[in-house]
């Protein structure tokens, strides 16, 4: 991989030189001191990965990461001196499109979770993320049909029944979803009706951090699913670890590390699976923001299955990537800016 590190830090870009360096595969095109030279250093040459601090002089890393994901987008890796610290900074570099967190390594025999071990696997499964981003042909957001009724499931007989989970509205994103998530959250009502439950692609160290966030940009409640639970009416349900979020009964979630093999984790295509294969009630499926394809098949299945489906549309799309996929085999009945998706949802369920 092509890297490019911001970082004002002597000591910090040498452990992040050094930590490269233990992989053949990875090069260091340029180094810049703050997050304007980076965005000048980007637009010359746009590596396949930017290590990007948060804390620096004439430009900040929320600022580098809104211009170059608006401008010159890649994939972006927040490596700062204690993201614990700047929770606040990293979730607005999200927002705009970074991937994900990680503690600057402070040395080779740092801890594997917070050093040069987990630094080197962030930057694995990145990679496999951009390895699997096809190219292909650009596709034209098609208009809304006419919403058919969410389609309901047929209950088992031995399931457990949960009347007041009637409609579940599931959520998929990645790159650039907090803003998106935040966006659609603050525009529903304190009163509404059906259950949601949110798949963001996010280390699990930082999950409860995220759900406070949105918590605090929503009129609705947002926690993390907990094994057991029920998706319950005018709660938001965040997918909290690294195993895949997945619905075990019909009105029950649970956590699976299978599929291992996925470079997502949480994998929102199983989770979309699953609401089809288990679901007992209606359901809406909804896919924003997000680098790669995961959550267009299930997208796609919830569609074949007869439940309504809405992908995110380009413009309001920090990472177009996802939805996209989605757009391209024709596995959204809407395809909306992030800011319509509320009045969508009411609008559908209201008629109901």
């Amino acid at each position: 991989m092509k890297i490019g590190i911001v970082n004002d830090a002597p000591i910090a870009v040498e452990a992040l030189r050094r930590t490269l360096a233990l992989r053949q595969d990875h090069e260091i095109i340029w180094i810049a001191e703050d997050g304007k030279r980076a965005i000048e250093l980007c637009a010359w040459q746009v590596p396949d990965l930017i290590l990007m601090d948060l804390i620096m002089p004439v430009l900040d890393g929320v600022g580098a990461t809104r211009h170059i994901m608006a401008h010159t987008p890649c994939a972006i890796l927040v490596v700062t001196g204690d993201v614990g610290a700047n929770v606040s900074a990293v979730y607005d570099a999200m927002a705009y499109g970074a991937l994900d967190a990680i503690d600057t390594p402070s040395s080779l025999a740092s801890h594997p979770r917070n050093g040069v071990n987990s630094l080197l696997a962030k930057i694995d499964s990145i990679e496999k993320l951009i390895n699997q981003r096809q190219a292909a042909p650009e596709t034209t957001a098609v208009p809304e049909k006419p919403a058919p009724a969410p389609a309901m499931a047929t209950p088992r007989k031995s399931s457990p029944q949960a009347p007041n989970s009637k409609y579940l509205v599931a959520i998929g994103a990645s790159a650039g979803g907090p803003a998106a998530l935040a966006t659609l959250l603050s525009q529903l009502p304190a009163d509404f009706p059906a259950a949601l439950v949110v798949v963001q692609h996010v280390d699990a160290q930082f999950a409860a951090g995220m759900a406070d966030w949105l918590g605090g940009q929503s009129t609705l409640p947002v926690r993390l699913a907990l094994a057991g639970d029920s998706p319950t009416p005018g709660t938001v349900l965040l997918a909290g670890t690294d195993d895949h979020l997945r619905l075990t009964r019909p009105f029950q979630l649970g956590y699976t590390e299978q599929p291992s093999g996925y470079p997502y984790r949480p994998s929102i295509d199983v989770f979309f699976q699953s609401v089809v294969e288990t679901w007992a009630g209606k359901a809406i499926g909804i896919l924003l923001t997000g680098m790669g394809r995961d959550g267009a098949l299930g997208l796609k299945a919830m569609r074949d299955k007869g439940y309504y489906t809405i992908a995110q549309d380009r413009d309001s799309s920090a990472v177009y990537g996802m939805p996209k996929a989605a757009a391209q085999m024709n596995a959204a009945d809407a395809i909306l800016p992030v800011n319509r998706i509320a009045d969508k949802l009411v609008s559908l369920i209201s008629k109901q």
